[in-house]
């Protein structure tokens, strides 16, 4: 089984297919405060980290899913790391450099009940990438199935 999505963007009509572990979604334009460039450090990050999920056999599969803009410019690069049931959460100051760990994180991730990762269990260099989090759910599912159109 594929570790990683292709680089494209999926198809605003059809949603994206449901992914078996956690989803780690890369700014791909965040430049660490850095000037225009054509290859910026969150595509880096993005290149670095699927060539270590296409180089490994993880028993736990993370799914890639390039962003254009994640809002914390000042802090990238940054990801948001994502699966059903778990904490959503906002991760910065990343690079190309962190990706290993950033991957080790997401096992720790994909293994934890509620997608609660303590400080003492992440790699070190991790120490400072927690921004903020999101509840697995927002709303209920009969909220979100009564507003869709019929």
């Amino acid at each position: 089984m594929p570790a990683s999505v292709p680089h494209s963007a999926p198809s605003s009509h059809a949603p994206p297919a449901v992914a078996e572990g956690p989803v780690l979604h890369v700014c791909t334009t965040c430049r660490r405060g850095g000037p225009g460039m054509d290859h910026p450090p969150g595509a880096q990050l993005l290149d670095r980290l699927t060539a270590l999920l296409e180089a490994s056999q993880q028993d736990c599969p993370v799914t890639l899913r390039p962003v254009a803009c994640l809002a914390s410019c000042d802090r990238g690069c940054t990801a948001a790391i994502a699966m059903p049931g778990r904490w959503t959460w906002l991760l910065g100051h990343l690079g190309p450099e962190k990706a290993e760990d950033l991957l080790a994180y997401a096992r720790l991730y994909a293994a934890s009940a509620k997608g609660t990762v303590m400080p003492s269990r992440r790699p070190t260099s991790l120490s400072d990438m927690i921004l903020g989090r999101v509840p697995a759910t927002l709303y209920p599912e009969a909220t979100v199935s009564e507003q869709e159109p019929s």
